[in-house]
């Protein structure tokens, strides 16, 4: 049997290869035209149970083979599942499409909406309904049937242009490698960092120190390597990815260009003004004009605390580094060297408290504590051999969820951290289905009989999305539509994620996750106050460069006239306001821009500090009545985790903190105030 076509359990991850997937899809795609056809021409007044159930059957169906495919894609590429996962794209976007457009179906969905006994449905079901009947309009349903193909056919080409922005830059990525034969030109690189270049080297068949633009390759050459020249031509090597300075066949620039042509078409063609409008009728915030002005007040707060972090730097660069001009690739170096200085230790020094099996047990130690659940390791075909998976049983011995855990970068896999579901859970005739999750990573592999050492940094980067994984594994919502994340609003989505990474601070959680590599040893008290004490180090800086990323998405998604200059000239005139080190020129951050262009963040990127508004002021009652106080902890999984998106989300924030979110705990925490 065709692996992609069972669904009785866990994805067969082992036995799936790209042959099975055009079968697969195909029959699948098939399967679900037909049951929409059916629904579509049913006679009757349609209920719940018997129209769309069977849709959400057929359609899930799909999404879950599909699911695998696009999961295997980002983690396990190779050009022969490249091939057939572009082959099939198109046939999937184009059913999706079809699907938001069906004249049928709309019309039934609105003849349930219509009927008294909606009333009866459950909350959670009257918003499944509710969401489809909004997503069919933002889906062209209402446009006039001679618009529907050339919408359908935006749609179509916008999923094959994304899927080409994102292979791009792993192309461009990988492309990039230099051996180092003398290691005095890596003076500076930690112990473990010049040894997985020494691996690197040695698996490519050559003596040195081979260097990639991976993450865990390029942020230790930009943040400890002495060498300037060497940082200098790390930074413009990974600065110009995709861009025109390399491969015309890997340059992302056209490709933006005309993503943002046809995002603008799409909008305009359902009444929006852009795609800005577009893209925030189901989230939270209203319109662009409103998220221009909070990402501009917060700029407003942050950019004096940015510019004394800057002049800090110039300062210490000048005197103690005899640096008198420092630049973007000296940044993090000159920050690291005064992070030592002021605070007296190094992410290097702290590193060694972090092995990857303490923190996994310190995290689960966590969550076990806030939600009385247990974390155990547990069976599963898998995609590679580093991957674990595990499974969380609540206090009576019962399966809650699933996930599997894929921590580390590999020239196969996309760069980046995320979260994604290979299963959602509902109620089926069978009873509960079981929500299972992807987590991914791109740390540093263990080297030698060694773990993998974790930076604090990279802690904070898995408790974050542990976030995002508890969200759709701790649902207590038993409707495909608005389980776990499903519905969701994008800028509330980020919630569960930014507030769990408030806990990598607190002495007492931190004390259950480290052990030095070589002693054993927990991270002693006095390191973890130097760690707190540098916790807002540059707070400022790194807001502002987040302020500067949502501010150029949403003027290019919603006030951007191509005419009058280019996306790259939007970008530089942000900068010129509110950056406070302007990046050279060759800088084309945008051709590696995945959140916007080939994720889902499209004028929506403000949903960062947006919804880290939402989550420090969450954050801020668990702070009131104990961090650890398992009474708090469910009732964040009962008004937030556990409900998804079966009620609006400032409805949730509500009814878990009493009252509408301030802006004060975010500042605090940020030590604006």
């Amino acid at each position: 049997m065709n692996p992609l076509l069972d669904f009785s359990s866990l994805p067969r991850f082992a036995e799936v290869k790209p042959e099975h997937v055009t079968p697969a899809i195909d029959q699948l795609l098939a399967e679900a035209r037909a049951e929409v056809e059916r629904q579509a021409g049913a006679q009757g007044e349609p209920g719940w149970d018997d129209f769309v159930a069977p849709l959400e059957d057929a359609n899930e169906r799909l999404a879950r083979a599909w699911g695998q495919v696009s999961h295997l894609h980002s983690v396990l590429d190779s050009p022969e599942l490249r091939e057939v996962y572009n082959e099939n794209l198109p046939k999937i976007t184009q059913y999706y499409a079809e699907l938001g457009q069906h004249a049928g179906l709309f019309a039934r969905y609105k003849a349930l909406r219509a009927r008294r006994a909606f009333q009866d449905l459950s909350p959670a079901r009257r918003k499944v309904v509710e969401n489809e009947l909004r997503d069919f309009r933002l889906g062209g349903a209402d446009l006039p049937e001679d618009q529907k193909a050339r919408f359908m056919a935006i749609q179509e080409e916008l999923a094959k242009l994304s899927a080409k922005f994102e292979e791009n830059l792993l192309d461009a990525t990988n492309a990039w490698s230099k051996l180092i034969e003398d290691e005095a030109e890596l003076a500076g690189v930690p112990e473990d960092t010049k040894a997985m270049f020494r691996a690197q080297a040695e698996k490519a068949g050559k003596t040195g120190f081979l260097l990639n633009l991976r993450g865990p390759s390029y942020l230790p050459i930009m943040q400890f390597c002495g060498n300037r020249a060497l940082r200098e031509e790390m930074y413009k090597a990974y600065v110009t990815r995709a861009s025109e300075f390399g491969p015309e066949a890997l340059d992302n620039s056209r490709l933006i260009d005309r993503i943002v042509e046809l995002r603008g078409e799409a909008a305009r063609m359902l009444g929006f003004a852009n795609y800005a409008e577009l893209s925030l009728e189901p989230k939270m915030a209203r319109a662009p004009a409103e998220v221009l002005d909070f990402l501009e007040t917060l700029a407003g707060r942050a950019k004096p605390y940015a510019e004394r972090d800057m002049a800090e730097i110039r300062e210490f660069a000048g005197q103690e580094l005899g640096l008198a001009d420092p630049q973007v690739w000296d940044v993090g170096y000159v920050s690291e060297k005064l992070r030592e200085a002021r605070y007296a230790f190094s992410e290097q020094e702290v590193k060694q408290y972090f092995p990857e099996p303490v923190v996994l047990k310190g995290l689960f130690h966590l969550i076990e504590t806030l939600y009385g659940l247990d974390i155990r390791a547990d069976d599963a075909p898998v995609w590679h051999e580093s991957v674990h998976f595990h499974a969380i049983h609540d206090k009576a011995g019962k399966l809650v969820g699933q996930f599997y855990l894929d921590l580390y970068a590999r020239e196969s896999k996309r760069g980046g951290a995320w979260m994604d579901d290979a299963i959602t859970r509902r109620r089926t005739d069978g009873g509960i289905q079981t929500p299972v999750a992807y987590l991914t990573c791109n740390f540093t592999s263990p080297i030698g009989d060694k773990p993998a050492l974790f930076t604090h940094d990279e802690v904070i980067t898995l408790f974050h999305e542990f976030g995002h994984g508890l969200h759709h594994l701790l649902t207590r919502v038993d409707e495909l539509g608005v389980s776990g994340i499903n519905g969701v609003e994008w800028d509330a989505v980020e919630l569960p994620s930014q507030f769990m990474e408030n806990f990598c601070w607190e002495w007492d959680v931190l004390k259950h996750m480290t052990a030095h590599v070589d002693s054993g040893a927990p991270l002693p008290r006095e390191l973890f106050d130097k760690m707190l004490a540098a916790k807002n180090f540059q707070a400022g800086m790194q807001t502002m460069r987040q302020l500067e990323f949502a501010l150029f998405d949403m003027h290019l998604h919603s006030d951007f006239d191509p005419a009058g200059q280019s996306p790259q000239q939007l970008l530089n005139a942000i900068r010129r306001r509110f950056a406070v080190l302007i990046p050279p020129e060759y800088n084309r951050f945008a051709n590696n821009f995945s959140h916007i262009f080939a994720g889902g963040y499209a004028a929506g990127y403000y949903s960062y500090k947006w919804a880290e508004v939402l989550s420090a002021d969450v954050y801020a009652l668990f702070e009131e009545h104990g961090v650890l106080n398992p009474e708090i902890g469910e009732r964040f999984w009962s008004e937030i985790l556990g409900v998804g998106g079966s009620r609006d989300a400032i409805d949730s924030f509500k009814a878990f903190r009493g009252r509408e979110p301030t802006i004060d705990a975010l500042l605090r925490h940020n030590g604006m105030v």
